[in-house]
């Protein structure tokens, strides 16, 4: 695989999985938080632990392409803090669509 390619992978895998949190009502999408008879709202908080493990998936897959590819370079922690704003920043299409979105009310 090249490079390139791996690279734009990484980021696409990366802007994928900050909106999932988002785009369902189901734990990563598989996994119902409710009785199927009682629909609710997944809380905030399911949708940041979501978040959160889903930077360290993307995380490993980035570090196991780099693997495949040549040296895995040593990080600091100011990679890892900025890779987590980057992601934040990735999530926003779905944290709008879900929070800020104007939802239409039938009179």
């Amino acid at each position: 695989m090249d490079i390139s390619l791996a690279s734009w992978f990484v980021i696409l895998l990366a802007l994928a999985a900050a909106n999932l949190p988002f785009l369902s009502e189901r734990l990563f999408c598989v996994i119902p938080l409710s009785p199927k008879d009682a629909p609710t709202d997944k809380s905030m908080w399911w949708r940041l632990l979501e978040l959160v493990v889903l930077y360290f998936i993307v995380g490993f897959a980035g570090r196991f392409i780099e693997g495949r590819t040549g040296d895995v370079f040593t990080q600091t922690w100011e990679f890892y803090a900025i890779g987590a704003v980057i992601f934040i920043v990735l999530a926003y299409p779905g944290f709008a669509f879900r929070y800020l979105r104007k939802r239409n009310s039938a009179i």
